[in-house]
């Protein structure tokens, strides 16, 4: 998949349908665009409820495994979509995700933080091929908004 490819399109043949934008909780704003580069504020991983599944709520290491980790950043990947989707009017202006940060709910002696955060990386790579490709960041936390056990947040260049 090329950058020409329609990110919009991509979404639909994987049959990945982007949830509703989440209010921001807080004096912030969920995105910020300063010339061609689109912040996006960390994203929990909020379902289709707009409530974090009780699956998603705690530490990894401790109550929730690696692989619902992983699946819960793929969550939090959508909302970043979303969040994306609301400042651009199309997601298919995007034309480089350029990094993605991982904040992990995690126990003091949990050493895989960056295998949960995977789940939000390998999904941009799904659906936006090479230009999905990333810089990352991925730090484990001793709390998280709402008990939530990942974040994510997104720098997307567009034009």
């Amino acid at each position: 998949m090329t950058t020409a490819t329609s990110i919009e399109a991509r979404l639909a043949e994987l049959n990945v349908k982007l949830p509703d934008v989440s209010e921001s909780k807080g004096k912030y704003i969920s995105y910020s665009i300063t010339g061609n580069l689109l912040y996006i504020s960390g994203q929990l991983c909020v379902g289709p409820d707009g409530k974090i599944p009780e699956a998603y709520r705690g530490k990894l290491g401790s109550k929730i495994t690696e692989a619902d980790g992983y699946a819960a950043a793929r969550l939090c990947l959508l909302q970043v979509l979303s969040h994306a989707r609301l400042a651009l009017g199309s997601l298919d202006r995007i034309t480089k995700c350029v990094r993605l940060g991982g904040f992990v709910n995690a126990e003091p002696d949990f050493v895989a933080p960056g295998a949960a955060m995977n789940g939000a990386s390998d999904m941009i790579v799904e659906i936006m091929g090479e230009s999905g490709r990333h810089s990352r960041t991925t730090i484990g936390v001793a709390t998280l908004p709402l008990g939530a056990c990942i974040e994510v947040e997104g720098l997307f260049a567009f034009e």
